[in-house]
């Protein structure tokens, strides 16, 4: 199992938990002020089950962008206009069969930008869990300058 994560792309898996901690800590707060305690909690999973696949298409939108050349700025666009418009989609539907709360599937959705803040976080917590450390960073080679021409 830690093999498989391991080989999982990092900054997708650092992400992920980030994801999953600010949907504990929105899990723990709303419980305090949430009327319906079960309606609360089923929209908030909801929305960060869309941001998990959200960031998983993502990654594979811009891994298959990059292989494209010219192509790639359409590839992005076109991936993240996909991505919004299901979830317009999907929050429409519930707003319309009145089944879940918009407002909170869309704060679910939203751990994904929670997640980017909480990256650092994250990626020293990973970096603790495979016994890992960052490498170094080491200055570069001084280049060659090119000889003035001579006058």
């Amino acid at each position: 199992m830690i093999h498989r994560v391991k080989e999982m792309n990092r900054t997708l898996l650092e992400l992920d938990l980030g994801i999953l901690f600010g949907g504990m800590a929105c899990q723990a707060v709303g419980m305090w002020f949430a009327g319906s305690k079960g309606l609360y909690a089923a929209s908030l999973w909801l929305g960060i089950l869309l941001a998990l696949l959200g960031t998983w298409h993502m990654y594979r939108t811009l891994d298959r962008a990059l292989d494209l050349g010219d192509g790639a700025a359409r590839a992005v666009v076109t991936g993240g206009l996909l991505r919004y418009g299901i979830l317009c989609v999907i929050l429409g539907v519930i707003m319309l069969t009145d089944v879940l709360n918009p407002l909170v599937v869309f704060l679910g959705y939203m751990m994904m930008k929670v997640a980017a803040y909480l990256q650092p976080f994250t990626h020293k917590l990973c970096n603790m869990f495979f016994h890992e450390t960052d490498p170094v960073p080491e200055p570069m080679p001084e280049e060659e300058t090119m000889a003035e021409p001579a006058e």
